[in-house]
Formats: C-alpha cells, structure tokens, sequence
C-alpha cells in the first residue's frame, strides 16, 4: 500500500530564515582592499552564516561606479561595478539603497548601481530611476513564504524621487497615509512585510521616543520585521505584539575610525526564522570589523557585545537569552 503525504501540511509548517545586517560600505579602503583580495575577503569567518540563510538582505552604503561626478558633500563612498562579485558570492539577494550615499555620484553613479545589481540579479528597494521604482517592493517567496520588502529612508530630502526624477524613497518619520497605503499593498501580496529603514543621526545607542511610536505604528498596521540602520551602532531590539523591531543593526563592512568607547566595530550577525504565519525566533550573532572586513566576536569580546544588546533591549522591554553562538530571542 502506498504511503500518502500532506504535501499542503508541510508547505504550511515549513519556515525560512532571513539574514540580515546593516550598513555595507564597500568603497574607499575596503574597495582598494578587494581590488586586490577576492571577492569572499569582506565577509571574513562569516560567508557561511550567509549560506545558512534562505534571504539575505543588507544596506548598501556605496554607489557601484566608477563615475567621477562626486556631489558636495562630507563623505562620498563608491566601489568599482566589479565589486558586485563580493555581494554575489554571498548570495546576497536584495539590497537598500534609501540612504545618504546611494547619489553620492549624482544621478550618474545611481543609474550605474541600478544597473550593475540588475545585471548581477540582486534586488534593489529604496531608490530608482523614478518614485515607482524608488516606492517599488521587492517580493520573494521561499518554501511557499513570501516575503515583501519595501526600503526608506529620513536622510536626504533632497534626494527625493519624482514622476521623471531619480532618487530615493524618503520620509519623514511620522504616520502617513501614503507609508499606510503602500504596506496595505504588500501585506495583500506577501505573508511577511518587512520595512528596511535607514534612519536618524549616528553614533546614538538608543532610538528616540518618536522611532519607537514610529516603529509601533508600523507593525499595528501590519509590518512584522522591521530592518533599522543608520547610527553605524547597533541598538536594542524588541518583540512587539506580533512583529519583530531591529531598531539599528549597526555596522557590518567599512573601512571607519572607530570610537573607543561607543565601539563601532562592534555589531551581529542577525537571523530571523519564520513561518508563513509569525516569526519564530531571531538569533544574534556577535561580529567584529577590522582590517575591511567582518569576522564572528570571540571570547570577552563576543561578551562584551551580547551584554550591551541584552542591555540596550531590556530597555525597550525586552529579555534575550544566551545561547553558545550568541543571543536568542523565541517569539
């Protein structure tokens, strides 16, 4: 007698993991870096965290140019197209470009990230050639989850995107009808909406009260994971009614002076596990930066860095647990 199978029981249990990780700046040192390195060299010890993922998505802090046009401002970051290849291998598969760096070369210097991710078939959210690809989500589904991924940003108003204007998907954090229309739409067309949201001023530890009520509006409106970057500093997370809020995930990849007491080369590894219902978990991995590239915290360092995240969240009311690769945190 044949055995029969639930296969729609199986599609429904299953779960996927989302790894995600915050600022990835590619140019300056670290381009010079890869120009003689390979690809993998940024990623350090932690490619295979990468591989144990089912979507990855990180922000990219660097325009992928070789465009000369750069804009007057304080800091300008861009990494040869070629570079594409260290996002590649790490299966990156969608990055945020709603930042203060994507125009950093003008108009020119987007229209060649745009190009080079689309050649290298890594999605793009935050940014475009206009409002509707700047506004546009990017949509994935895995073992029958799918996951929609909308980018913003509060820096730059100038950079705002138009009918026939390139630039960014900028808001201002605030409630909006126009943010509560476009998450009505992807809750309609994904199981987990996920916000990417590069925001505030940086080196702050702690989200400013009107992010948190932000944040909060987000998921009661149906957001569940929400990507926050910016500070160059991890901040606390919390679990929200049913949503996930990575308030900052700090640095990842950078060639940047580091602060001695604020520790910017201090961040983790983050991955979130859900169903096609809830989330489930996230794990936090503690990494380390030097040298252009990001290596997994050891011994009193690794320490150091989960018992500033257990402190920074138990301020926003939440507990984590350790566990040997980190912190966990069961939904």
């Amino acid at each position: 007698m044949k055995k029969s199978y639930n296969f729609s029981n199986q599609v429904q249990n299953s779960e996927i993991t989302v790894g995600l990780v915050g600022d990835v700046m590619i140019g300056r040192l670290v381009n010079e870096a890869l120009q003689k390195a390979p690809p993998h060299f940024i990623w350090g010890d932690l490619i295979e965290n990468f591989y144990q993922c089912d979507l990855r998505l990180i922000n990219l802090e660097a325009a992928l140019t070789k465009s000369e046009r750069e804009v007057e401002k304080v800091f300008n970051f861009k990494s040869d197209p070629e570079h594409v290849a260290s996002l590649k291998i790490a299966h990156i598969d969608v990055v945020n470009l709603a930042n203060n760096h994507c125009l950093d070369y003008d108009v020119e210097g987007l229209y060649d990230t745009l190009t080079t991710l689309d050649e290298a078939g890594i999605a793009h959210v935050g940014a475009g050639r206009n409002f509707q690809e700047a506004q546009k989500a990017a949509i994935f589904e895995k073992k029958g989850i799918r996951i929609g991924i909308i980018g913003y940003t509060d820096n730059e108003p100038d950079w705002l995107a138009g009918k026939e204007k390139p630039g960014i998907n900028f808001i201002e954090i605030r409630k909006s009808d126009a943010i509560l229309e476009a998450i009505s739409k992807l809750k309609k067309t994904c199981d987990i909406p996920i916000v990417t949201l590069h925001w505030g001023p940086n080196m702050v530890q702690e989200p400013p009260r009107e992010f948190i009520e932000f944040a909060h509006w987000l998921i009661d409106n149906g957001v569940r994971i929400i990507h926050g970057h910016s500070a160059h500093l991890f901040q606390g997370v919390e679990r929200y009614k049913e949503g996930l809020i990575l308030y900052d995930t700090g640095d990842f990849i950078d060639d940047y002076y580091v602060d001695p007491y604020l520790r910017n080369d201090q961040s983790f590894f983050f991955q979130v596990t859900v169903t096609k219902e809830k989330i489930t978990r996230l794990l936090m991995q503690p990494i380390h930066i030097s040298n252009c590239s990001c290596h997994l915290a050891q011994g009193k360092e690794a320490d150091e860095i989960c018992l500033k995240m257990e402190l920074l969240s138990k301020l926003v009311g939440t507990k984590l647990e350790r566990v040997p690769t980190g912190l966990q945190l069961i939904m």
